[in-house]
């Protein structure tokens, strides 16, 4: 008698074997509800890198959890706000130390209000059903910056560090200095509900504006730039973030890509992971003052 064992059998074993050792809390009933009042879907299930991944809806907005085989002490997680397959490199280090991974895509509203709204509802809603720690990582890659910052300092007794892949600093920046990025510049507008540049120009609660309460909370940070990046210069947005937090007495870690090997693109090589990893652990597991 011959065994024939199939592709779908062979995701199915995996996805079963996931789900038994993510000992995570089961997921939002199908009737439940999100902050903009509409049925909270049943959960979907998958693999994302081997690792159970639930993922569902809070109104429009796609979000997901992907769970670790077996959750650290505390249930330590990684909240990114932005492009979450990018540079997966430090979430499956820290997947195998125990941490879930969270998301929530509102990647177009750029961290308007509305967007941090909504954050607060995928906050309350992924704690009170995976019971999360209480203070997240914040990841954030390129434009996830606004969402990142701007949220931060809503909350920053909610956060444990935040680590910055090429982050937006600035919307006078990117978008409204990129021809190739116009539409993003009218979701801009749209989002933040303004007529023009004009009110681009003059808003004064970009990140770079909004660095005090993070500053003020000692919320540590990791910011990975490369000099030659054309798209978000780091002179106009992280570098400059550095040079007003020191002014607040406080600083970041930056990881700067070598000159030699460094392209001129706003995506390269990740560099320095394992160290990164290492700076979330110590952050998320220290304890609260």
């Amino acid at each position: 008698m011959h065994l024939r064992i199939t592709k779908h059998g062979i995701f199915t074993a995996l996805l079963l074997a996931a789900r038994l050792n993510a000992a995570a809390v089961p997921p939002p009933p199908a009737n439940d509800s999100s902050a903009e009042g509409r049925p909270f879907p049943a959960v979907a299930e998958s693999l994302w890198r081997g690792h159970a991944k639930l993922a569902f809806k809070m109104g429009e907005h796609a979000g997901f959890v992907v769970a670790p085989n077996s959750p650290g002490p505390g249930r330590p997680w990684i909240w990114r706000t932005s492009f979450p397959d990018y540079h997966p490199e430090v979430d499956l280090l820290l997947l195998e130390r125990g941490y879930h991974i969270a998301h929530l895509d509102v990647l177009k509203m750029l961290g308007a209000d509305t967007a941090l709204d909504l954050m607060d509802a995928f906050y309350e809603r992924v704690r009170e059903n995976w019971k999360l720690a209480p203070k997240p990582a914040l990841e954030a890659v390129s434009r996830g910056g606004l969402h990142a910052y701007r949220y931060a300092a809503r909350h920053p007794d909610r956060i444990a560090c935040i680590y910055a892949d090429v982050p937006v600093m600035d919307l006078k920046s990117w978008p409204s200095k990129r021809a190739d990025s116009r539409n993003q510049l009218q979701d801009a507008l749209h989002f933040y509900g303004w007529t023009s540049e004009d009110e681009l120009r003059s808003f004064k609660g970009n990140p770079l504006d909004l660095l005090a309460p993070i500053a003020q909370a000692s919320i540590p940070l990791r910011h990975i730039i490369n000099l030659r990046d054309k798209v978000v210069p780091p002179e106009e947005n992280t570098l400059e973030a550095r040079r007003r937090l020191r002014v607040l007495g406080w600083d970041m870690d930056l990881v700067v890509l070598d000159a030699d090997t460094a392209l001129e693109s706003h995506h390269f090589p990740i560099a320095e992971a394992e160290k990164t990893a290492d700076f979330i652990l110590k952050h998320t597991l220290r304890p609260s003052p």
